[in-house]
């Protein structure tokens, strides 16, 4: 064979590659209104920087009639390029291909790039659309995912893992997105569920369809699996290409700085005056967020999943945060079980990629009931704290209004190694309410007054004017200082820069015991 016949040959081989199970697959694939493997890697990456790893490789099965039936690639586009300058590597699953199943080849691919982005220190993003394992193929399918799941394991804290999950993901294969840091889902066009409806009918006679069970909307809103819901696969991928401007490459580097960001757009007086004087009234903690950090920086995390928390990634004057905190609009910010468990893994998250975190806290305290003690909310909350106690990265703190209880000990209280803690003067540091507080302490009083209600009422204001105040916490330093709400983005600002180059470490160990 000639060099021009082997250049033609190679030159075959690639567009063969490039149309994975065929035009008319190709075609099927659009009219269901989704991307192909291909395209979803195109707009993932800066253009012209994707360098594909093992377009060739093919199935090595032989049953059931796979001997016949071949495709380059075997259902997964894998290789490396950049997002923003920044080198990340990528696996895309080809549902044309034997409708994306993973086959012991597939698995491979997926496994070679996930080494490399370990030994390269770069993020890892999975675009899965699949009807998972290829059932052909029995246990060495099985066993690939096993050593994805793996993989996924031993990076974990280490680099960065995004999935965008843009078509169905069912059985074993949901377990290596919800291993990863964040996953992404389409509506309408996303699932994830360890058994399908028809199982689900068998075993249990409910009765319900893919999007009831696993869709976008139910694994953001009620599960919590998820923690991006978007409406079309461009804003999915877009979202994965946001989120990773917020984060350093690896474990080893600093969270990242940019030099282009503007101060928000906050009036001062209207700032200072947020918080409402009737502790019963809620006020909207995103207003207070918009107020410190840089213009339409906050990329909120979970937003639709127990929302009486919010955790997102912002910039403050160029440098990357996560934001932590209570929402009063919602269950008045109480902290119940979803809310810590959403919370509990933010945390950790920031604290393996040297990500400053900024707790901003008004919570009446954890979530009382039956239904919560029976379900674990100590176990849960505990999750919260140990998160907290175990963070190494600067933490600061500001109390906007109620901190009482065990809550406030948990919101990166001082006690817990919190590095700057500010308060405003509307703050409330407290075992609890005043109103409980009074009906406790002073119950006898009030039982043999004359006028229970007037004494009650006298009670209350005392002890308000001598507890319902950042003061006593201020006067014994747990507070580091009472300042203005319209103060508090120069002082986190400042702190920001003061702790940039802060160490500090736990002491060894294999690794803890978080309560799960």
């Amino acid at each position: 064979m000639s060099t021009a016949d082997r250049i033609a040959r190679l030159s075959e081989l690639r567009q063969q590659a490039q149309l994975g199970g065929g035009a008319r697959r190709i075609e099927q694939q659009h009219e269901r209104g989704k991307l192909t493997a291909r395209e979803r890697v195109e707009l993932l990456l800066d253009e012209g920087t994707f360098e594909e790893v093992d377009a060739f490789v093919t199935h090595r099965a032989s049953d059931f009639g796979l001997d016949d039936e071949h495709y380059l690639g075997d259902g997964v586009v894998t290789g490396y390029g950049r997002i923003d300058g920044r080198l990340v590597f990528v696996y895309s699953q080809d549902f044309t291909v034997f409708g994306g199943s993973l086959s012991e080849a597939h698995a491979e691919k997926i496994c070679k790039v996930m080494d490399l982005a370990m030994q390269s220190g770069a993020p890892i993003i999975g675009l899965s659309d699949s009807g998972g394992a290829r059932i052909q193929e029995g246990v060495v399918s099985l066993g690939g995912y096993a050593d994805i799941f793996l993989r996924n394991t031993l990076a974990s804290g280490v680099v960065p893992q995004i999935s965008l999950v843009l078509g169905p993901c069912a059985g074993g294969a949901v377990y290596s997105p919800a291993i990863t840091d964040f996953i992404v889902m389409v509506e309408g066009t996303s699932y994830m569920f360890v058994t399908g409806p028809n199982v689900v009918k068998t075993v249990t006679h409910e009765e319900i369809d893919f999007e009831g069970l696993g869709g976008a909307r139910i694994h953001n809103e009620t599960s919590g699996v998820a923690h991006f819901l978007s409406a079309s696969e461009p804003e999915a991928i877009n979202t994965a290409r946001r989120l990773l401007g917020y984060l350093p490459p690896n474990n080893v580097d600093l969270a990242p700085t940019t030099g282009e960001w503007q101060p928000p757009d906050v009036d001062g007086e209207t700032f200072d005056a947020l918080v409402p004087d009737s502790a019963q009234r809620s006020y909207d903690m995103h207003r207070v967020i918009d107020g410190i950090v840089d213009a339409a920086s906050f990329c909120e995390v979970h937003a639709q999943f127990a929302r009486n928390i919010i955790c997102g990634f912002a910039r403050i004057e160029g440098r990357s945060v996560g934001i932590v905190a209570q929402q009063p609009e919602v269950l008045a910010g109480v902290l119940d079980i979803d809310a810590s468990d959403k919370a509990a893994r933010f945390v950790r998250f920031c604290d393996c990629f040297n990500i400053p975190l900024v707790t901003l806290v008004d919570v009446p305290g954890f979530l009382p009931g039956v239904d919560q003690e029976h379900r674990g909310i100590i176990r849960h909350g505990a999750k919260l704290l140990y998160a907290y106690c175990e963070a190494t990265v600067p933490k600061l703190t500001v109390i906007t209004r109620k901190a009482y209880g065990g809550a406030y000990d948990v919101m990166s209280s001082k006690h817990i190694r919190g590095d700057l803690n500010f308060a405003w003067p509307t703050a409330e540091i407290a075992v609890m309410g005043v109103e409980g507080a009074v009906n406790i302490v002073f119950r006898d009083r009030i039982a043999r007054a004359d006028d229970p209600d007037a004494e009650r009422a006298r009670l209350v204001a005392e002890y308000e004017e001598r507890f319902a105040n950042p003061y006593v916490a201020a006067a014994r330093g747990y507070v580091d200082e009472v300042i203005l709400p319209s103060e508090t983005r120069s002082k986190l600002a400042s702190g920001l820069r003061m702790l940039e180059g802060k160490r500090q470490s736990v002491p060894a160990k294999k690794h803890g015991n978080l309560p799960l």
